[in-house]
């Protein structure tokens, strides 16, 4: 990881998580020529989902913020296992599912969390689209799940690490 990520990481505040192997039968990530698909992450936390709930019935708009962020700091610790944040040439895509009452229509809030900390860490390079969507239920209970395209900045096959 460059020094300017890593600054940027300390700024935020940020510990990257050891991400373990996925216990169903999925892979962290795939990808097509330099572009990189990273499976959704939850907001877990040392094993289990630290905030759990729906938006507008369980949880504030604050919690599901948190919880974005911790989605969020999932997917760079993913991202730095499988090809290394400083790898990324552009965030793509973001797409955040936010377990929600029919009456909740703060998504985007919820989700612009994570957009805020993508730019945060890696820039311009963290700047991406987005789609944020309300849902009826996630994995584990969890309020919040998000999942990432990345375009990487050198051939995949330079930079794809062991998993």
């Amino acid at each position: 990881m460059n020094s300017q990520i890593r600054q940027s990481l300390e700024y935020a505040a940020i510990q990257l998580v050891e991400m373990k192997t996925p216990k169903y039968e999925y892979v962290t990530s795939t990808h097509s020529g330099n572009i990189f698909y990273f499976s959704g992450k939850t907001a877990q936390v040392d094993g289990s989902i630290k905030l759990q709930g729906k938006l507008g019935q369980d949880l504030s708009v604050e919690q599901g913020r948190e919880a974005a962020r911790i989605c969020a700091i999932n997917l760079l610790s993913q991202i730095e296992a499988d090809i290394g944040l400083e790898n990324v040439g552009q965030i793509l895509k973001l797409l955040g599912f936010v377990a929600s009452e029919p009456e909740f229509f703060e998504q985007p809030i919820v989700v612009n969390a994570a957009s805020e900390l993508f730019v945060q860490v890696l820039g311009e390079k963290g700047k991406h689209a987005r789609s944020a969507i309300g849902v009826a239920a996630l994995p584990g209970n969890s309020p919040v799940e998000l999942d990432i395209v990345v375009l990487a900045s050198k051939d995949a096959s330079e930079i794809v690490r062991e998993k």
